[in-house]
């Protein structure tokens, strides 16, 4: 079976708090408040729009297990979950990966086994201290 991997950098901000309990989210968007407690990553340097058409036809398969990555200097975690035919995939600035099945067009992955609540607290600090993060989304 053929593995998919598309990798993107963002940084960590002062406002990380990584409290929500059933999604996170990674923006383009340079700054964020003090309420938007899943958030983990801002300035990203690609989005859903830079995904190649493969790529995302992949991830429309409600079969295809998503592997993210997240890596920083002191910090790893590792999330899972799966596709859905039902992902547009386009949003021009956040990617957001949901432990529920609810779809939008900022959506990457459903049923995930992880929220911004459960990720290592080492990759947290760093990014809450503005380190970079680098991303790696892996299909299977």
């Amino acid at each position: 079976m053929n593995e998919y991997i598309f990798k993107i950098r963002t940084e960590g901000h002062k406002n990380v708090t990584s409290k929500h309990k059933s999604t996170f989210e990674i923006t383009k968007d340079p700054e964020i408040g003090k309420t938007a407690d899943c958030i983990i990553g801002v300035k990203m340097d690609k989005s859903l729009l830079d995904f190649p058409e493969d790529f995302k036809e992949k991830i429309r398969d409600s079969n295809t297990q998503i592997i993210m990555k997240l890596k920083t200097v002191h910090g790893f975690d590792e999330i899972q979950g799966f596709g859905d035919e039902k992902l547009a995939l386009n949003h021009p600035t956040d990617i957001v990966c949901r432990k529920s099945n609810y779809t939008c067009n900022r959506t990457l992955m459903v049923n995930a086994n992880k929220a911004s609540c459960d990720l290592n607290p080492n990759l947290i600090s760093d990014l809450s201290n503005g380190d970079f993060m680098d991303v790696e989304i892996i299909l299977k």
